[in-house]
């Protein structure tokens, strides 16, 4: 078992730095926030499958108007279909953002890639590609039992990298996080409709 303590990162500056750049590549292309959709994929009833609700949920208090999958309307297996059916009628840039599985290794790292991210593949599920740019964050290590390895991810790990994620957003399109609440991207109502 991975051991950390308080002063020990999570994420290594390495993998922070090239967060970085690839989040300030995509700001070039979309540098004002209503041109971005962030599509956060997951559900808030796993512990590794909240990071995309819990990231959601921040990047829509630091103010950014188009964020699809929250902790109050999360994007899960269930929806994310009807979402990537929306997204096609948009013509806003599309960053996916969802949890997955990796080597030990890499667990606490984020995997970022130019184009689409493929939803619930460690699970074995088909669900259809989505995002122009694609941000994975390693919750754990890949095992026969992908399921139970989703369930038993350490809440800590998820909370570590929806920080730096957040931090490092912050940083490129200068939002800071606030209380206030906003209206989802797509509604509780618009997802339902499938």
């Amino acid at each position: 078992m991975l051991e950390r303590t308080l002063h020990d990162p999570l994420v290594s500056e390495p993998n922070i730095r090239e967060l970085h750049y690839f989040l300030k590549e995509i700001y070039l292309q979309c540098p004002l926030p209503e041109d971005i959709v962030f599509i956060c994929i997951g559900t808030d009833q796993s512990t590794g499958d909240s990071f995309g609700p819990l990231m959601g949920s921040q990047l829509q208090s630091m103010g950014f108007p188009n964020v699809i999958g929250t902790l109050a309307y999360p994007c899960d297996a269930d929806r994310v279909e009807h979402a990537v059916k929306q997204l096609q009628q948009q013509s806003k840039l599309v960053v996916a953002i969802d949890a997955c599985l990796g080597s030990a290794k890499q667990v606490g790292t984020f995997i970022c890639t130019t184009g689409a991210l493929k939803p619930g593949a460690a699970l074995g599920k088909k669900l259809p590609p989505v995002g122009d740019y694609s941000i994975a964050a390693v919750v754990n290590a890949v095992g026969p039992k992908a399921y139970w390895k989703i369930q038993s991810t350490s809440l800590f790990t998820v909370m570590q990298l929806v920080e730096e994620l957040a931090k490092q957003v912050s940083k490129i399109w200068g939002m800071k996080k606030e209380s206030a609440l906003y209206e989802p991207y797509i509604s509780e109502r618009q997802l339902s409709n499938q």
